[in-house]
């Protein structure tokens, strides 16, 4: 049975939207200002019989990557792909990795996968922000048992004033450019 398609948009200060879509892929995401596609996946959800014997922590694997055709360039000339991940990538990876892992039920030890790809980025609005709302989506709506959702957003002090998901522009004229990500815990 297919999902159904769902939408929901929220308005933030200063007149931003941030809107999440599941059910379906858009066929035009190059037509949205900032668009992050985030996948889950998990090993069976029987608590003991799939978890690899002998280990005492839970193995989540975090990948968010930003390849250059989300910007419109595509790679040319000697390097033809895309290379490993920049340091701004592994960087947000362990901005979704810190603040979800808690999340997930006591003694769930199964393999777990979390992936975030920017498919579209504009050139004002960064897409990190987007890249840790998608992944606590994905994860609260799929049968892992994860006790979210985290909501991310980042706060600029520009001009005296706080912005809340401040432009590129903004973030270079303001003194501070903090992410705050944050919780709603609920029981098992």
């Amino acid at each position: 049975m297919k999902p159904e398609a769902t939408k929901v948009a929220v308005e933030l200060a200063g007149g931003k939207q941030l809107s999440i879509e599941t059910g379906k892929l858009p066929s035009r995401p190059a037509a949205r200002p900032s668009f992050v596609s985030a996948k889950r996946c998990a090993g069976r959800r029987d608590l003991q019989s799939r978890a690899r014997e002998g280990i005492d922590f839970f193995p989540l694997t975090v990948d968010y990557r930003e390849y250059t055709y989300a910007g419109g360039r595509f790679p040319g000339g000697f390097i033809k792909r895309e290379g490993r991940m920049s340091e701004r990538e592994t960087l947000t990876c362990r901005q979704i990795d810190r603040p979800v892992r808690p999340m997930f039920a006591e003694g769930f030890k199964c393999e777990t996968q979390v992936i975030a790809l920017v498919l579209s980025a504009d050139t004002e609005n960064d897409p990190d922000v987007c890249g840790i709302n998608a992944a606590s989506a994905a994860l609260t709506l799929s049968d892992i048992p994860f006790l979210g959702p985290i909501g991310a957003v980042r706060v600029g002090l520009i001009d005296g004033r706080f912005i809340v998901n401040p432009t590129y522009t903004e973030m270079r004229e303001g003194l501070l450019n903090i992410m705050v990500v944050a919780a709603q815990m609920r029981s098992s």
